[in-house]
């Protein structure tokens, strides 16, 4: 399997590894201007008509635009995230030969599917904000969510993990 960004010039691959990696990190902080009561990772795994009805119980107005807002703030984060992550798994896996650079062209797949997930997650999320909890769309966001976490931090692990290992000697 190869890795989605490795026709990416070896040259370019850090340059923009630190800039979407900064991009990320700006955008993950202006999320803090986003906030809601209980935050919205419980809202995402909220799984079920009843927790999802009860978040948004305690949310005001004030706290439903943030969220509406928020979802589609996210829209924007979700390729710069993947770009970061799929980048980091490729000088990653661009150290080390057999298992590690295969795993890393699955890790660096994996970065995009959170995003694709993410995606559907806050369709769902929109669709309670806009319509009230009902069946389907909380155990949706759910299930994406999780999925989404998994190769989230999955991407993450393995680029701290293996690119911290030490490179084989030639």
């Amino acid at each position: 399997m190869r890795h989605p960004l490795e026709a990416v010039p070896v040259s370019l691959r850090r340059p923009l590894f630190v800039f979407f990696l900064s991009v990320t990190l700006v955008i993950a902080v202006a999320f803090r201007f986003f906030e809601v009561p209980g935050g919205i990772v419980a809202y995402e795994l909220a799984g079920s008509v009843k927790n999802a009805a009860d978040i948004l119980k305690t949310w005001d107005e004030a706290a439903r635009l943030k969220a509406a807002f928020g979802l589609g703030f996210d829209y924007l984060f979700m390729p710069v995230y993947a770009m970061a992550i799929a980048l980091a798994t490729l000088l990653a896996a661009g150290r080390h030969v057999g298992w590690l650079r295969s795993l890393g062209a699955v890790a660096g797949w994996g970065a995009f599917v959170a995003a694709a997930f993410d995606a559907v997650e806050n369709a769902a999320l929109w669709r309670i904000l806009s319509n009230g909890a009902a069946d389907p769309w909380p155990m949706i966001a759910a299930a994406c969510a999780s999925v989404k976490f998994f190769f989230f931090f999955a991407g993450i692990l393995y680029a701290l993990i293996v690119g911290l290992k030490k490179a084989p000697s030639p």
